[in-house]
């Protein structure tokens, strides 16, 4: 078990969910969400780079790493489903939590994104 419980951790699980994502829709053959989830893994990467100086080192409580498991090993279109919907949830669930509103933004229209792919 996991926590969730700092700006990095939560930048760097949401990077590397993205980074999953890409390779999973690479595999796929879906070059179109391919690209979508590296597009947000690379903005993730600046925002936590450039954001780096306005961290606060308060804690953030009630997130869990484990709660957001995706099964990247399901190919079928629910598997598919399921993943967008288990990223959306992150999105919605991390993004309040992080006090630095450039980093917010972004989370929320990584949210946003994979809401948008839920048919």
């Amino acid at each position: 078990m996991s926590s969730l419980n700092t700006f990095g951790a939560i930048l760097t699980h949401a990077i590397d969910l993205e980074a999953s994502l890409r390779d999973y829709y690479d595999g796929l053959g879906n070059q179109d969400r391919s690209k979508a989830s590296d597009k947000r893994r690379k903005k993730l990467e600046r925002v936590r780079r450039e954001n780096v100086v306005e961290i606060t080192l308060e804690p953030i409580e009630g997130l869990d790493e484990a709660d957001y498991a995706v099964d990247l090993d399901d190919t079928s279109t629910d598997g598919q489903t399921t993943i967008e919907q288990i990223a959306t949830q992150f999105y919605q669930d991390v993004a309040p939590k992080i006090n630095v509103r450039q980093a917010q933004r972004a989370l929320e229209k990584c949210g946003k994104e994979h809401a948008a792919l839920i048919s």
